[in-house]
């Protein structure tokens, strides 16, 4: 009898980081992971809502290659490659509507290069299956729910009317985690403290939209990782996932590990946020007479580098998600040998479609970064 379709989080195990039996090319993985990202960001979702769309995909895939790869071995083994190619069509049309034409297009190009034949049909069928299951588990999330952030203010005083970014989420259901606050960090420091009047200093002078501490590098790296939706992240993944000698099941695994990671990522660092409510750079350093200490002097001009988001500032999204995607390589890649890591932009156009990577670092077409774990 075929393995039980797998729903739950995946659990970090040994088998992880030891060799698999199933020799097959990982390209459909790495792939298809590269075309999903592309659609997410093509539908506009912010970056918490993208986070999550990757994660349920990526979860529907693994749980549709187990399916697929662990059955029984006198029965007829369908094709994995057509499993995953289901999975991910079923997953993103489900998620995001608005793109159900390109994604039916890469869907018919995927299956036309797949051997027509009873393989190809139970491939198919087993990843819709999965994830309609997947599917099923993660509908009432209440991620649609109407928003009922309530704004911290005083009769007749004001405060910015734009809706905040994802008050919700601490709300859902962690991969992972026990609950949403099971890592939540301790507070931000002390106004009173050295390192508040340290911390506010630096991001006053090198945060600046116009700043004569911050060098040249320091603006390209802003410029670069102030993107935060999911294909920055997975390039990174895929600098690993493309190696030699790895195969699908490890590749679907990784990817699910790095897709529920950076879920809980958010879940986590949303419901921090929203737990401390600690104020923006630029409401701080335009109030900085107010904070009680002497050595924060007050720029009523101030505006920062990088646009400012819709959510409280502590602690940092961007490197919440950075650290969890660090940690699941580190723990696939174990005592081997760390591949360059590379990755690029990909940018959504104001009037729909991508714009191509682009990158001033190196005077070329494309934006990317190449960086060496240590």
């Amino acid at each position: 009898m075929r393995q039980a379709t797998r729903t739950r989080a995946i659990t970090l195990t040994a088998a992880l980081l030891g060799a698999f039996a199933l020799d097959a090319n990982a390209d459909v993985i790495t792939d298809w992971n590269a075309t999903a990202g592309r659609l997410v960001v093509e539908s506009g979702l912010g970056t918490p809502p993208a986070v999550r769309v990757m994660a349920i995909v990526q979860t529907a895939v693994h749980d549709a290659v187990g399916d697929v790869t662990h059955g029984d071995s006198s029965a007829l083994q369908p094709s994995v490659d057509a499993a995953v190619v289901a999975a991910n069509r079923a997953t993103l049309s489900k998620l995001i509507p608005s793109r159900q034409a390109a994604i039916e297009s890469a869907y018919q190009a995927a299956l036309a290069s797949i051997a027509e034949g009873p393989a190809k049909l139970a491939g198919i069928a087993a990843g819709e299956r999965v994830a309609a299951a997947v599917l099923r588990v993660h509908a009432g999330e209440g991620t649609a729910s109407a928003v009922a952030y309530r704004p911290h203010t005083t009769a007749g005083a004001y405060v910015p009317t734009a809706v905040p970014a994802v008050p919700q989420w601490p709300q859902r259901k962690p991969w992972l985690m026990t609950s949403p606050a099971q890592f939540r960090p301790a507070p931000p420091p002390a106004l009173s403290s050295d390192a508040w009047a340290r911390n506010y200093n630096e991001v006053k002078a090198l945060g600046a939209k116009v700043s004569a501490s911050r060098s040249a590098e320091q603006t390209e790296i802003a410029s670069f990782w102030e993107y935060s939706l999911p294909p920055i992240y997975y390039g990174v993944v895929r600098s690993v996932a493309d190696a030699p000698g790895r195969d699908v099941m490890r590749n679907a695994r990784l990817f699910a590990l790095v897709a529920q990671a950076m879920d809980d990522a958010m879940i986590g660092v949303f419901d921090a946020k929203y737990h401390y409510n600690f104020w923006r750079p630029t409401t701080a350093i335009r109030n900085g007479d107010i904070d009680g200490h002497d050595a924060t002097v007050r720029d009523p001009s101030w505006t920062p580098f990088i646009e400012v988001p819709m959510h409280p500032e502590y602690p940092s999204a961007h490197a919440i998600l950075a650290g969890s995607v660090a940690e699941m390589l580190k723990a696939d890649i174990g005592a081997g040998p760390t591949p360059v890591l590379t990755t690029q932009e990909l940018r959504r156009r104001a009037g729909g479609g991508l714009s191509p990577p682009f990158s001033p670092l190196f005077g070329a077409a494309t934006r990317e970064a190449q960086f060496t774990c240590p």
